[in-house]
C-alpha cells in the first residue's frame, strides 16, 4: 500500500459514523490500521494493552473491537471472553497463529470472525463492514426480487424461478442466495455464510455454492452470477 494512500484522511468524520477500537501491542499495527480505518470513513481509538482497552470501554461506546490475540499480560481471548459477559458489541480477533484451533476458541469465546496476520488492511476493512452490516437490526429488503441471466429470486419467498419453472433449491443454497441477494455485488464472507460457525462450516459453504453453481451456471468452473472473491467469501452478479 502506497504512502499517498495512507497519508488522505477525510477532514471530519460525522459522530454517527462507526467507531472503532482497535487493541493491540503493536504499535505499527495500531497506527496503520487507524489511518486506514479512517480513511474509510470509521471513528478510531487504540489501545496497547487489556487493562487500556478496559479504560476505553468503561467511558466510551464502540461498535466493533478489533482484539489482537497475542498480547503481554491479559489476553485478546481472555478480554473478549471477560466482554461477552455483558456485552454483545461485535468483535474481530487478530491472530498471528493461521491454527484451526485458535480460530475456533475465538469463534467459541464469541467473536465475530478473524483475520490472521499477516493481512491485507483492505480485507480487513471488508470483514468489518461485513461484521456491522450482520449487526444492524433486520430491515426487510428494499428490492423484492433480483435478476440474474435467465433466473429471477424472489428474496421473500426465497423463490428461485427460470421463466415459469421453480427450480428447486435445499434450505442451505435458498438461506445463501437470499444473503447475497440482498446486497448484489456486495461480497459477503464465507464465516457470514456459514453463519458464524467454526472453519469447517466454511469449507461445506464452498460444496454448498459448487451446488448452487451446477444448478444456474452455465459453465459452474467458471460462474457468471455467484463469483468468488478470493480468500474472502462470494458474491452475486446481478442484471442491470
Amino acid at each position: 500500500m502506497g504512502d499517498s494512500a495512507m497519508t488522505a484522511r477525510p477532514a471530519i468524520l460525522p459522530d454517527d459514523a462507526p467507531h472503532i477500537l482497535i487493541v493491540d501491542d503493536d504499535r505499527g499495527i495500531r497506527d496503520l490500521l487507524s489511518r486506514f480505518l479512517h480513511r474509510e470513513g470509521y471513528r478510531v481509538t487504540t489501545a496497547d494493552t487489556a487493562a487500556d482497552a478496559r479504560a476505553k470501554l468503561d467511558g466510551l461506546s464502540f461498535d466493533l473491537l478489533v482484539l489482537d490475540v497475542m498480547m503481554p499480560g491479559e489476553s485478546g481471548f481472555e478480554l473478549a471472553r471477560s466482554i461477552r459477559a455483558s456485552s454483545a458489541v461485535p468483535i474481530l480477533m487478530l491472530t498471528a497463529r493461521d491454527e484451526k484451533e485458535s480460530r475456533i476458541e475465538g469463534l467459541e469465546i464469541g467473536a465475530d470472525d478473524y483475520v490472521a496476520k499477516p493481512f491485507e488492511p483492505r480485507e480487513l476493512s471488508l470483514r468489518i463492514n461485513n461484521i456491522l452490516k450482520r449487526s444492524q437490526p433486520i430491515i426487510p429488503p428494499l428490492v423484492e426480487s433480483v435478476r440474474f441471466g435467465p433466473f429471477v429470486f424472489h428474496i421473500g419467498r426465497g423463490e428461485l424461478r427460470h421463466g415459469e419453472e421453480i427450480i428447486h433449491l435445499t434450505d442451505r443454497e435458498r438461506e445463501m442466495l437470499r444473503m447475497l441477494a440482498v446486497e448484489p455485488g456486495e461480497t459477503v464472507t464465507r464465516i457470514a455464510l456459514a453463519g458464524g460457525g467454526a472453519p469447517a462450516g466454511e469449507r461445506a459453504v464452498d460444496v454448498q455454492v459448487n451446488r448452487l453453481r451446477r444448478k444456474i451456471e452455465r459453465d459452474p468452473a467458471n460462474p457468471l452470477f455467484v463469483q468468488t472473491v478470493r480468500g474472502i467469501g462470494y458474491r452475486l452478479v446481478v442484471s442491470s
